[in-house]
């Protein structure tokens, strides 16, 4: 059947996979070998559902076979198996929509918020803590790599690495602009405000013969960590910030003591944004890429009503939750599927 299902070329992709790893010299690169045992691991739990779902299916089979009207013990259990095999379908057509070309890799959010002072910097947070909450919860980890404090309240911008099993594949869904209606906090009348954020999602790519980045077109400005204050602020300028001429993009890491490592990770995420606007060629995509999406009404994707009523909606998928506290405290694998769903 090919794709998800084509066990033959998973079992080959497995094989090369332990044979890169008894590759002699594999253990002088631990970070590329936790790759190809992740990697190899993943593969190895989609051979096994798959092994799984095929043997409950011809246990079901033979069992309803042999169904009699009396036996009410035996349409128990055929029901209570059929409960089994719909959740096994629903994991495999979960795992059949990441076909995308870097689904599997770790990934890089950035948050900004749009105009509108503390109330878009106190959104940018929340939508902070709400993608944390999510990694908590759902077995991914992440690494701040950047972190603009507001002035008042919230955050300027925040950049996290995000790593765990499909990380791009599921969050490349969040890029775009998000949408707040709420009673603000900050206003002593207590009016209705609406409040704008832009989240950008890129995959971490190794720097690759696809893209060149030469010296002369970047340019590197080192200052001083700023951090969330305390013992959390270097005091030397280990903080890096990378502009791609050519394109605008800029790019800042300082969640590192060296200076070095910060330019290591900068350079992954310009590799990444670079990566994607050679496939990404037309006009519309580039600006996306380079955060200059309008950050204002119209060109939202999904919307956060928490006044006069709670509701949160997708506005490309039509997926809705009432439970909008839930959603917030990171309850959003669903609206992660429902796109998933619609771009498949």
């Amino acid at each position: 059947m090919g794709g998800l299902f084509d066990l033959t070329a998973k079992k080959q992709e497995i094989k090369n996979l332990e044979n890169e790893l008894n590759r002699e010299g594999i253990w002088n690169d631990p970070q590329k070998m936790s790759k190809l045992n992740s990697k190899l691991s993943s593969l190895k739990k989609s051979i096994n559902k798959y092994n799984e779902l095929e043997t409950n299916i011809t246990s079901s089979l033979d069992l309803l076979n042999l169904l009699t009207d009396n036996d009410q013990e035996e349409v128990n259990e055929l029901e209570n198996n059929l409960k089994i095999l719909t959740n096994d379908i629903i994991q495999i057509e979960t795992e059949s929509m990441f076909n995308g070309k870097y689904d599997d890799n770790d990934c890089y959010l950035e948050i900004h918020p749009g105009a509108g002072g503390t109330e878009a910097t106190d959104w940018a947070s929340m939508l902070l803590r709400m993608y944390q909450m999510f990694c908590d919860k759902n077995n991914y980890t992440y690494e701040e790599l950047d972190y603009q404090k507001g002035e008042e309240a919230g955050i300027k911008s925040v950049t996290l690495k995000i790593s765990g099993e499909h990380a791009y594949g599921y969050f490349k869904g969040e890029q775009g602009v998000h949408r707040l209606v709420r009673i603000s906090p900050f206003d002593s009348n207590a009016r209705r405000h609406t409040s704008f954020a832009a989240v950008s999602v890129i995959p971490e790519i190794e720097q690759t013969s696809t893209v060149e980045i030469k010296p002369e077109d970047i340019r590197v400005d080192v200052y001083r960590s700023s951090g969330k204050g305390g013992q959390g602020v270097n005091t030397t300028d280990s903080a890096v910030r990378i502009t791609h001429l050519p394109t605008g993009i800029v790019v800042t890491c300082q969640n590192e003591r060296s200076q070095i490592k910060n330019k290591e990770t900068a350079m992954k995420v310009l590799t990444g944004k670079l990566e994607r606007l050679l496939e990404e060629s037309n006009e519309k995509d580039i600006d996306k890429l380079k955060n200059h999406v309008n950050i204002e009404f119209g060109s939202q994707i999904r919307n956060y009503t928490l006044e006069p009523y709670k509701l949160v909606k997708d506005v490309r998928s039509g997926y809705e939750n009432a439970n909008a506290d839930a959603v917030l405290n990171g309850d959003i694998l669903e609206f992660m599927k429902e796109y998933l769903r619609i771009k498949r």
